[in-house]
């Protein structure tokens, strides 16, 4: 599924803040200091929104156009802006059958790193997919230097 944008709404806040929000995503909203701020974390919050359908199994909404979106009276708003919301890709479960200890040597190296085993071997499919090289390849070393004999 391609990007999507989704309309984001900055306002000036109390306090000489700003904050943002998203017409088609109601709990997401974040805020800043300056306009900069609160904008820089805009992607953040959307990607947090996005990631919370995906557990529910909810399917994204189509984004409202500027000129559709209803501010509420006290929004003293500063302006609309896009943000990019990659869609989340979901999982599929795959049978794959591997000695037991391997299993096991990926397990405990999951466990050292705070992952799940699926996580770990996502990780590591997308490490040497993303390599381009032939991940089973031992690794090349640079050629020793050639040494001068003295005269």
């Amino acid at each position: 599924m391609p990007q999507r944008f989704y309309f984001a709404v900055l306002e000036r806040g109390a306090h000489e803040t700003f904050g943002v929000w998203f017409p088609d995503f109601p709990g997401a909203v974040c805020a800043g200091r300056t306009q900069e701020e609160a904008m820089a974390r805009a992607e953040e919050a959307l990607a947090e929104a996005v990631h919370i359908l995906a557990e529910r199994d909810m399917v994204l909404p189509e984004a409202t156009p500027s000129d559709a979106v209803e501010l509420p009276e006290d929004c003293d708003l500063v302006t609309f802006f896009a943000v990019r919301a990659d869609p989340p890709d979901p999982s599929e479960r795959v049978n794959v059958y591997l000695p037991r200890s391997l299993i096991e040597r990926a397990d405990r190296r999951a466990a050292d790193l705070g992952m799940s085993r699926s996580s770990f071997f996502g990780l590591a499919l997308t490490r040497a997919l993303w390599a381009g090289g032939e991940p089973w390849a031992e690794p090349q070393t640079a050629p020793a230097k050639a040494r001068s004999r003295p005269r």
